[in-house]
């Protein structure tokens, strides 16, 4: 292992880990942060993703002696939690980050190509929702993700946490055109479901038993709002999850997780 101690927090060595607070920063210089110590785990040892380096107390990387010898050429700089946290700027629990190149921007086609089963957000801009709905795509053997506008960053570190590392392995790609993708998708023999509430919607058990040898895409809207009318147009099915009517609708990640295991 690459183990390098450090007691300076201003050490230009650490300066990728100055950003986990500014999630601009990160991405315009192109990595992206992740947070804990099953998150970078997932980063060193399943994810496609290169690591940059890692910053661990004595404790963290205690937990990662059996993944860390197999990445030689990643510094792994070894702090006190409190120069850690100095340099973070936030108390960080589990004594662990992890920097990793972003990858390049890839086309939806390539991603789904052998795909079964997708996820299509549009305007889920909160990115512990994003992150929750990697975790159950993941969790429910959907094969990929794709983000439609104004969706929130997969990459930002809040949703990488949320998601307990699954941004980190699942495959995702930007849906654009908007909405032509969708389009696409049902032209090329998709079931492309949009999930809504409306109460001319198909029952989603019901979709779910007609559809199940198909290949599904689910799409999901605006925590508040839904989908737009121009991304449920070029849906060839609506599907709405049968709840009592005092409640007027789900959260879109507990929405997404109850339909992606109805599909499963």
């Amino acid at each position: 292992m690459n183990v390098i101690a450090v007691d300076d927090p201003d050490d230009e060595r650490l300066s990728d880990f100055r950003a986990v607070s500014d999630p601009d920063l990160a991405l315009r210089h192109g990595f992206f942060i992740a947070e804990g110590r099953l998150v970078v785990r997932r980063l060193l040892a399943e994810s496609p993703f290169s690591t940059r380096a890692v910053l661990a107390t004595s404790s963290a990387m205690k937990t990662l002696d059996d993944v860390l010898p197999h990445k030689p050429d990643v510094p792994v700089y070894l702090v006190s939690q409190d120069l850690m946290e100095r340099v973070a700027g936030f108390n960080i629990h589990r004594g662990c980050l992890a920097s990793g190149d972003r990858p390049r921007k890839a086309d939806w086609r390539a991603v789904i190509a052998d795909a079964r089963r997708v996820v299509v957000l549009e305007r889920v801009g909160d990115a512990d929702n994003v992150g929750a709905i990697f975790r159950s795509a993941a969790a429910f053997d959907a094969d990929a993700i794709l983000l439609g506008p104004a969706s929130a960053d997969p990459l930002y570190r809040k949703a990488i946490r949320t998601s307990m590392g699954a941004a980190l392995t699942l495959r995702f790609a930007d849906a654009d055109p908007w909405p032509g993708t969708l389009s696409t998708l049902a032209a090329a023999g998709w079931s492309v479901a949009a999930l809504t509430p409306a109460a001319d919607a198909m029952p989603l058990r019901t979709f779910a038993s007609a559809e199940r040898s198909q290949r599904v895409a689910l799409v999901v809207g605006h925590e508040g709002t839904g989908l737009t009318s121009e991304a449920l147009a070029a849906c060839n099915h609506r599907v709405r999850i049968p709840i009592r009517p005092s409640v007027d609708s789900l959260n879109v990640a507990t929405a997404s997780a109850v339909a992606l295991y109805e599909l499963s």
